[in-house]
């Protein structure tokens, strides 16, 4: 990873892959705004408590703190992103596209939309002192383009019953000690049943996603509830084990509880 922009790279990062065979990502969230773009190829993206099948020409937005990850499987792709705070954009603008929603179809849009990811581009690798008015200036004209097209359609995957069910009772119930077991048996599934399901559907061991889940939910309270230690948080969202939830998340995070209490940055940028 070679970050050309670096004035202020905490706002704004740009990457891209051109004929990359397979590959999982690492599930994660973030703290900026995703625009995922899919030149070429397909893949499964998981975002939040639903499924996309995404084609070459498709368009994801991933809103802040949401959960998500990329299945590509064996198939070869080529995609482009941008990460970018909102305070980056307009506010109208960035409220007006996440009004958009998550997958967007429309395959005239395509070749206007690569060519605004070549300025982008450019403008990242020059790296001079325009260049954050520059990228804030085709950003906005991307987010536009989307906006005002009166054509773009919205196209979701319907989501399984059963894996939404399982993952908002997850969410609702992180706290608590979840069994595979338990939750199946609330679905009228059997525990091997709903393991497959969960992760066709999502990408997602079921144990994987809970311990992400609450990670996040943990990171949210470790910036948000000073008064509390790192024993009491761990045990608040769902953690039996203070050490092991200190362990997962330098894990997730790449430091401590205790330094990210402190101040110091997780790397915002995990590519997709």
């Amino acid at each position: 990873m070679k970050p050309g922009f670096t004035s202020d790279n905490s706002n704004y990062y740009f990457n891209k892959k051109e004929n990359v065979v397979g590959s999982v990502a690492t599930q994660h969230y973030h703290n900026l705004f995703e625009l995922y773009y899919m030149k070429e190829g397909k893949c499964n993206y998981f975002i939040h408590d639903r499924s996309y099948d995404v084609v070459s020409g498709d368009v994801i937005l991933i809103p802040k703190g949401t959960i998500h990850r990329t299945n590509y499987g064996t198939r070869p792709h080529s995609r482009l992103l941008i990460n970018f705070s909102e305070e980056f954009i307009n506010r109208e603008i960035f409220e007006e596209a996440l009004a958009l929603g998550s997958l967007f179809r429309n395959k005239e849009l395509a070749p206007h939309i690569e060519a605004l990811f070549e300025k982008i581009e450019e403008e990242y690798t020059r790296n001079d002192h325009i260049t954050p008015h520059a990228l804030k200036i085709y950003t906005e004209q991307l987010l536009l383009l989307m906006i005002r097209s009166g054509n773009m359609k919205k196209k979701e995957k319907d989501g399984n019953a059963i894996v939404e069910h399982t993952m908002r009772y997850i969410q609702e119930n992180y706290m608590t000690d979840i069994r595979l077991s338990t939750v199946a048996k609330l679905m009228n599934v059997s525990a091997e049943h709903l393991s497959r399901l969960f992760k066709k559907e999502t990408s997602f061991g079921f144990s994987e996603y809970i311990t992400l889940y609450r990670l996040q939910r943990a990171e949210h309270v470790l910036m948000n509830e000073p008064g509390l230690s790192i024993c009491e948080i761990a045990y608040a969202c769902g953690f039996n084990d203070s050490n092991y939830f200190s362990y997962k998340f330098k894990e997730q995070y790449g430091i401590s509880p205790s330094k990210a209490r402190g101040g110091v940055s997780a790397p915002d940028f995990i590519v997709d």
